[in-house]
């Protein structure tokens, strides 16, 4: 039965509105490397603080996961997307107008905090306005922001930068994030009953269920799964244009040309690896099923893609080699979204959502850093691709074997798998 044209309407509407949300997002992270060497000139700092500007964002980012995803089970995605949507916005602005490297370093990590529920705000809003068989390829959609984003924002910032100066540059982006949050809690209504008879709202989630989450394999699973999916696309998002320049002898015009086959790539794979869950789950496999085969798959694949680009002589084959282990990896990303959308009750998406994504950055944080020391001593990235492509094996495994059982309150079976067990085969 197909739901009501308005509802429809809401969720392209909505869709487009996270999609925007989240290239703004990959934006307002983009900004500071661009203006590294202005900002540094201005300011009179060396690299060990254009470090840490660097490096705060990330970890704040992290750990301001852990209260996001309860917040948001708590009190919707309308309030607390749009508030953190409100606050980096805010806070991107703020960077803009920063006198000293004091101040800059406090907007960057407010950047952090405010920019932690736009993720598992986004699963969250799929997850009450999508039946449960067809979340996949919309959380695919949204999530192709991550990808898309470092492809559009360097010549735009530039641009910007050049033109206006980089405080300007700063403005810009925070401007636009505040008057989109505008537009967000003008449209956005939490909780969208699919039916026509809504129902009783859910219990809000407490501290001691979100806690009880902990406890299940399914939750550990994903957290140190997720870890092997993001120090794999954040090696290469952090380090690629390095690793073409030095490794592969291209110059600053061919890596940037280069840079868009694995952008691309990505974007594909942000796609299907929603999609290709909710294929599976309409072809009659058990949703938590469905949902892993992507994500074990692009993990397995993408781990095996990274070793010829390792030891390959060919330039050609590392840059084919390097776009399919995007590919997979981004697949990977978007079937693990899924899972977070699907493997437990509507009430606890965001905080299981919120939950993986922490595990995902705490670790996957660590995937720079590395990267360089192995670089550093070795004065070659060999072994650098060679560990990431172990990692993502080992995190294939975490899904495979440790996540299997719902976690927290039993979630609501899909249409397709209502079907089947009326039928007698469930």
């Amino acid at each position: 039965m197909r739901p009501p044209q308005g509802i429809r309407r809401m969720r392209v509407l909505l869709l487009v509105m996270l999609l925007l949300i989240g290239i703004i997002n990959y934006v307002d992270r983009s900004t500071l490397a661009i203006a590294n060497h202005s900002v540094q000139d201005e300011f009179g700092i060396g690299p060990t603080e254009m470090g840490l500007l660097l490096s705060v964002f990330s970890w704040a980012y992290a750990f301001a996961q852990l209260p996001a995803g309860g917040l948001l089970d708590r009190f919707g995605p309308r309030k607390v997307l749009g508030g953190g949507l409100l606050l980096w916005s805010v806070a991107q602005a703020f960077c803009g107008v920063a006198a000293n490297f004091k101040q800059m370093l406090f907007g960057r990590l407010f950047l952090g905090v405010g920019e932690a529920p736009a993720f598992p705000g986004g699963a969250k809003v799929v997850a009450d306005w999508f039946p449960r068989e067809s979340r996949g390829l919309p959380i695919g959609l949204f999530n192709t922001a991550s990808t898309l984003a470092p492809a559009i924002a360097p010549p735009l910032l530039t641009w910007l930068m050049l033109s206006y100066g980089w405080r300007t540059m700063f403005v810009v982006a925070g401007v636009a994030g505040i008057v989109l949050a505008l537009i967000w809690f003008a449209v956005y209504r939490d909780r969208a009953q699919l039916s026509a008879e809504p129902g009783p709202a859910p219990e809000p989630v407490s501290l001691r269920e979100w806690l009880g989450l902990l406890r299940h394999r399914s939750t550990w699973g994903m957290m140190i799964g997720f870890s092997g999916v993001i120090y794999s696309i954040y090696l290469y998002l952090t380090w690629l244009p390095a690793y073409l320049s030095s490794e592969r002898g291209l110059s600053v015009a061919d890596t940037g040309i280069a840079l868009v086959v694995p952008y691309l790539a990505g974007t594909l794979g942000m796609l299907s690896g929603g999609g290709v869950g909710d294929l599976l789950v309409r072809r009659g496999f058990s949703t938590m099923i469905a949902r892993k085969v992507p994500i074990c798959a692009g993990l397995l694949l993408g781990g095996l893609c990274t070793i010829p680009v390792a030891l390959t002589p060919s330039t050609a084959l590392a840059l084919v080699c390097i776009s399919a282990s995007q590919f997979f990896m981004n697949n990977a990303s978007a079937g693990a979204w899924s899972l977070a959308a699907t493997v437990g009750a509507e009430r606890i998406t965001a905080s299981l959502g919120s939950l993986q994504n922490f595990g995902g950055y705490f670790g996957g944080a660590f995937a720079p850093l590395i990267t360089g020391i192995i670089v550093d001593r070795t004065g070659s990235f060999v072994i650098a691709l060679l560990a990431a492509s172990g990692i993502a094996i080992a995190a294939a495994l975490s899904y495979a074997f440790l996540v299997g059982r719902p976690v927290g309150p039993e979630p609501v079976k899909s249409t397709v798998e209502q079907r089947r067990g009326a039928d007698g085969r469930g």
